[in-house]
């Protein structure tokens, strides 16, 4: 979800119980476009983190500190002398425009009681933190906008503040059912459109939330449209990560009504909720970047074997002429002495099919030569057909290992992880490897932990490596092995300690089997499962490769929501 007007409103909400009356002790700004409030109530201390990234600005509560620069910046400087040991009068929202006024009273160098606002103003690229007086004039700026930057308004010190109004949006909040169907009932085209294009601080995710399942009918359109405002107005917010096929997809602060997510996760806390969703989008962001050149060498690689593939699997289905060379060379031998001198073909009975068969011949050999020269081609194609099915096999054990290593990628969730992924890479002689001054660190990437609510442990393994291990160095014979049916995915074991598994245990593991394959967020999964020393490694095939030859299958979900993560 878009940080819109909705998501500020819920934010204010939540400021305004928390730090309303509480006395801002310390200020900080880590970064060139943040900054960090330490505030005082009767209750507790906490920490208001205020970003104006172009990016991504947010602002949230935490109990987390960041390190600052030795010497203060000017902004900071500025903050510490107007507002520092000041006391919150209000947290507000004008409208549901994405801004939210702190209004501090303060003492001023004379001694009198003075009143500025904290404006944050979270619109994307245009985010900025303002301070401004009694009087809306601009006291100073976390970023200057001259009037070159911007031709809707400047911010410097000394100029009035004032909300651009780029494009004129109407009050969402104020409006009634007249308005409403002038702007949205009435409207031509999509309805969720004319209402984020009419209405300020409604962004199209939640618009289209607000008229799914309406069919357009006005008078339904308009009570879901009023009872979303009403929900603001009371401050019935209802924080939560949505997920689709297991990862966080979006965040809301009301819950759509009508919804088609697979899981939803709630919180008590809007800051809580978006130090989590926007944590957990860095830490994907932040590894898909650093596993790219990874990813970028195996999809090279599957890309030339797949090449390489269907290159030999032409030429396999070449083979299936050479038995027709064979039958002709065969029928020449028998039948050859009735071939004139210089005869283009021959027709001659055919003892397999007991049909009559015309067999092309070259007229400058003889019959037996044409006989001969039939067989050769016969020896050509079964050695080629020998060498196909081998290359074959040979090529389609390595597509199975680098999809493998894919999806090992996809599941990696650490720079541990990263390593072991390389090191399967440069041991299976897909890259060099270079030599190493000195390791700077001797962790050690670790499978996945997960206990059952029967108190069973579930092992999965992330790359091949890990794989290897929980299977034949952690798991004993008589624990169970699971994995997603001929798909690259996670070995799992769960460890029985001589116990026998309730049906929940068995159901618990193929769906982490088949949560962490490539078939992750398939709604019917099939996973085999077995004894584990029913599973062996060949020798000399590639790592992570098992074979077994009897075990059970079920069809399961990949939703794992009901298992705790050690």
């Amino acid at each position: 979800m878009a940080f819109d007007g909705i998501t500020v409103s819920a934010i204010v909400n939540e400021l305004d119980k928390k730090i309303t009356g509480g006395r801002i002790s310390k200020i900080a700004q880590p970064e060139a476009d943040e900054i960090i409030l330490s505030i005082k109530n009767t209750d507790e201390s906490l920490r208001l983190v205020i970003s104006a990234n172009a990016s991504l600005p947010l602002i949230y509560l935490t109990g987390e500190n960041k390190n600052s620069p030795m010497t203060a910046p000017a902004f900071c400087m500025l903050l510490r002398k107007h507002i520092q040991n000041g006391r919150i009068l209000s947290v507000s929202q004008p409208s549901l425009e994405r801004i939210i006024d702190i209004k501090v009273e303060h003492l001023n160098e004379m001694g009198d009681l003075k009143t500025v606002t904290l404006k944050a103003e979270l619109m994307g690229k245009h985010s900025n933190i303002i301070l401004v007086d009694d009087e809306d004039t601009v006291v100073d700026s976390i970023k200057h906008i001259g009037i070159n930057t911007s031709s809707l308004r400047e911010v410097l010190p000394g100029k009035k503040y004032y909300i651009p109004e780029s494009i004129k949006k109407a009050d969402p909040l104020s409006t009634d059912r007249e308005a409403f169907d002038g702007f949205v009932s009435n409207a031509p085209g999509e309805k969720a459109k004319a209402l984020y294009s009419s209405y300020t601080g409604i962004s199209p995710f939640m618009a289209e939330y607000i008229t799914k399942g309406t069919d357009d009918d006005s008078d339904s359109l308009y009570e879901s449209f009023s009872r979303t405002m009403d929900m603001i107005r009371k401050g019935e917010f209802t924080p939560a990560i949505l997920f689709e096929n297991g990862i966080p997809f979006e965040y809301c602060v009301i819950m759509p009504s009508r919804h088609d997510f697979e899981k939803t996760v709630t919180y008590d806390s809007v800051s809580r909720l978006l130090v989590d969703y926007y944590h957990e989008k860095e830490i994907r962001s932040r590894m898909n970047q650093r596993s790219s050149d990874l990813r970028r060498i195996v999809s090279g690689l599957l890309e030339k074997d797949v090449k390489k593939f269907d290159i030999h699997t032409k030429q396999l289905k070449d083979c299936d002429k050479k038995d027709r060379y064979r039958i002709y060379g065969e029928l020449l031998n028998t039948y050859g002495y009735d071939a004139k001198p210089g005869e283009k073909s021959i027709t001659v009975p055919d003892y397999y099919s007991g049909e009559d068969l015309t067999i092309p011949l070259d007229p400058d050999l003889s019959a037996t030569d044409n006989a001969k020269k039939y067989f050769e081609r016969y020896g050509k194609l079964k050695r080629t057909e020998e060498a196909a099915h081998e290359l074959l096999k040979s090529i389609g054990e390595e597509i199975e290992h680098l999809e493998s290593i894919q999806t090992s990628l996809d599941i990696a969730s650490s720079e541990e992880d990263l390593a072991e992924i390389k090191e399967e890479l440069i041991n299976s002689g897909y890259i060099k490897k270079h030599p190493q001054k000195k390791k700077s660190s001797s962790r050690k990437s670790e499978p996945l932990h997960y206990v059952t609510k029967e108190g069973f442990h579930i092992y999965v393994g992330k790359n091949n490596i890990q794989n290897e291990y929980i299977t034949f160095d952690l798991a004993n014979g008589n624990d169970w092995w699971f994995h997603a049916k001929k798909i690259p995915g996670s070995h799992v074991i769960v460890k029985t300690e001589g116990k026998e598994l309730p049906d929940s245990v068995f159901e618990d593991a193929a769906r982490l089997a088949a949560y962490y394959s490539k078939a992750k967020g398939n709604s019917k999964i099939e996973v085999d499962y077995v004894r584990r020393k029913e599973v062996k490694h060949p020798n000399g095939s590639k790592p992570g490769f098992v074979v077994y030859y009897t075990n059970y299958s079920m069809l399961i979900d990949s939703d794992i929501s009901g298992l705790t993560k050690l």
